[in-house]
């Protein structure tokens, strides 16, 4: 068979670092070394992979700039050895521009450059403001072989006046395959639309695709590899696994109906299960990156932390992770008792500290300061704030992150306590609603995902699946004394924060308006602690932070008028009376 009639292609689904410009480079090596055992034409790596994606405003520095061209030099020259060619992501300056681009590098030399023609700039991105726009070029020639190399965004945009058809015009210039870096993020249900993104393509092209993204977390984003390759007759021809590295080789060949392959196809992740693995391997990723030893979580006995427990477990194996527990007055024997028990169940160094003394020596310190007003809420959050001086005292002793614990209910209405139990460097469940939390926990104790480190089985007991949350600040306390049951909150904040609906539109499907004009007053109100919490996995359409900014100086109000001028001690009052643990 000709060299012409077969094209092998090594995909690495790889995970970068950003910054790690030497080590990401070293990486791309190692792939090469193994598309060339495969007989590869060609290594295709993700979006920008030499810098590491997203590289934010670090991009713009000079030093970092040449730091890239300088690497990607070196590794040009190093394909003289006439092994595979490379095509790699990288920033790339040229005429004063600075633009996201992929190099071909073949045959001892930068072979040539393409540059991203659509820049997306909604929800987590912002590459307009970074990257300068590149034209829509034609196809790059790889052994013979004519390659359309569209970056990302240049496949997703649909028809506008800002947009650039890339895929038209690498069509219209004679490419015969499609091969598509990428740096897609992972949201929940995101698999379907990035296969009815690349079908439509082909659809319109004619053209077999190729679509190779990264894999790992950066922050609070994680990408999920999962990446695909799809014949021109829109029949599967090859699925890498998801959350998990992958360098896989695929054999093309061509006939008189164009190129085709039948490659591997790996299970998919869907649902549930793939936002609990995008939370282990988000945790995982962030302690790993950033150089942590391990990491530190107070264990309530709650569902909120045995969730947080099982990721951390999963994530980076039971002998770097650390349990506290930290009872006062008000904490049931039922909850120190399975705080214990999930503590033996994944095997974890646990510790009881009470925290009693250190409460009465704050009450006592601030007697006299105090003296004439009734005991409140500020009690309350002093118990929190106890807590939260203790974890970190122990993070900061022995180089443990402290994992915070709060989930997007609690963080939407504002129920959690500044610098107590908001306290920690990283949150996994950040984005995940409460009632998701308790769904995930019981999915964990009838499966793990592949590579967690964590033991199997029902490691989450029922007791704790089964109580009804509380914070245990005051006697008796439970979330709903303040809150509406999670169900019906979560339900209303879905619709306020992940699709916008307005209060008359939530009204029609059926909720309370009162309910909802409250919930909406409450997610607006605590903004301020949002600004403030630590970073955490994105799993949801529009998480808090990098997709939805509101400001927290903000009087609109969704009851057709702005907020009244604040008399503000009655603001701070009707702040705290809005949940039992709202910092006023």
């Amino acid at each position: 068979m000709a060299q012409s009639e077969r094209f092998v292609v090594t995909l690495a689904q790889i995970n970068p670092t950003v910054g790690d410009i030497s080590g990401n480079a070293a990486k791309a090596w190692a792939a090469r070394a193994k598309a060339a055992a495969d007989g590869a034409s060609l290594l295709v790596l993700p979006e920008l992979f030499l810098c590491g994606y997203p590289p934010e405003d670090i991009v713009l520095k000079p030093a970092f700039q040449a730091r890239c061209r300088a690497e990607i030099e070196t590794l040009a020259r190093a394909t003289a050895d006439g092994g595979p060619a490379v095509l790699i992501g990288t920033p790339w300056v040229d005429e004063g521009k600075l633009y996201n681009a992929v190099a071909l590098l073949d045959g001892g030399r930068v072979a040539g450059l393409r540059f991203k023609a659509n820049l997306p700039n909604y929800g987590v991105f912002d590459e307009k403001r970074i990257f300068a726009r590149g034209p829509a070029a034609g196809p790059l020639t790889v052994r013979g072989v004519r390659i359309g190399v569209p970056i990302c965004e240049d496949t997703w945009m649909e028809e506008s006046a800002e947009y650039e058809n890339v895929v038209e015009c690498l069509a219209e210039t004679g490419a015969e395959i499609l091969i598509v870096p990428n740096g897609s993020p992972y949201a929940r249900n995101k698999n379907d639309i990035r296969l009815s993104m690349a079908v439509a393509r082909i659809t319109e092209s004619g053209l077999p695709f190729i679509y190779l993204n990264q894999v790992g977390g950066q922050d609070e984003l994680v990408f999920d590899g999962a990446s695909f390759a799809i014949n021109a007759d829109r029949s599967l021809a090859a699925q890498l696994p998801c959350f998990q590295e992958s360098i896989t080789t695929l054999t093309w060949l061509r006939d008189e109906n164009g190129w085709t392959c039948k490659g591997p196809v790996s299970p998919m992740l869907e649902g549930d299960r793939a936002d609990y693995a995008a939370c282990v391997l988000g945790l995982r990723d962030y302690v790993g990156k950033n150089g942590f030893p391990g990491v530190l979580l107070g264990i309530s006995g709650g569902i909120d932390s045995a969730l947080c427990l099982a990721i951390a477990v999963d994530a980076i194996g039971v002998e770097r992770v650390r349990g506290v527990m930290l009872p006062y007055r008000f904490t049931a024997k039922e909850s120190i008792e399975d705080a214990a028990r999930i503590a033996r169940a994944f095997g974890i160094r646990y510790e009881v500290l009470p925290i009693a003394a250190a409460v009465t020596g704050f009450e006592g310190i601030l007697k006299d300061t105090f003296k004439g007003k009734p005991r409140d809420v500020t009690e309350e959050n002093l118990q929190a704030r106890t807590r939260g001086v203790l974890l970190m005292a122990i993070s900061n002793k022995f180089g443990d992150m402290l994992v915070t614990t709060g989930n997007k209910s609690e963080m939407s209405v504002g129920y959690a306590t500044l610098y107590g139990d908001m306290n920690g460097g990283f949150n996994p469940i950040k984005d995940i609603y409460k009632t998701e939390v308790f769904r995930l926990s019981s999915l964990r104790n009838s499966w793990k995902p592949e590579g967690a480190l964590g033991p199997s089985g029902k490691v989450i007991p029922v007791s704790i699946i089964a109580r009804p949350p509380t914070a245990e600040l005051r006697e008796n306390q439970t979330d709903q004394d303040s809150l509406p049951p999670y169900d019906i909150l979560d339900g209303i904040l879905e619709r306020l924060v992940e699709h916008d609906m307005s209060v008359a539109e939530i009204v029609e499907e059926g909720f309370d308006r009162d309910t909802v004009m409250r919930i909406d007053r409450l997610l607006n109100l605590a903004e301020y602690k949002r600004r403030q919490a630590a970073p955490g996995v994105k799993v949801t359409r529009r998480s808090f932070g990098r997709d939805r900014r509101y400001p927290i100086t903000n009087r609109f109000r969704d009851n057709g008028e702005s907020e009244p001028s604040p008399d503000h001690s009655l603001v701070t009052r009707a702040q705290r009376d809005s949940t039992g643990v709202f910092d006023g």
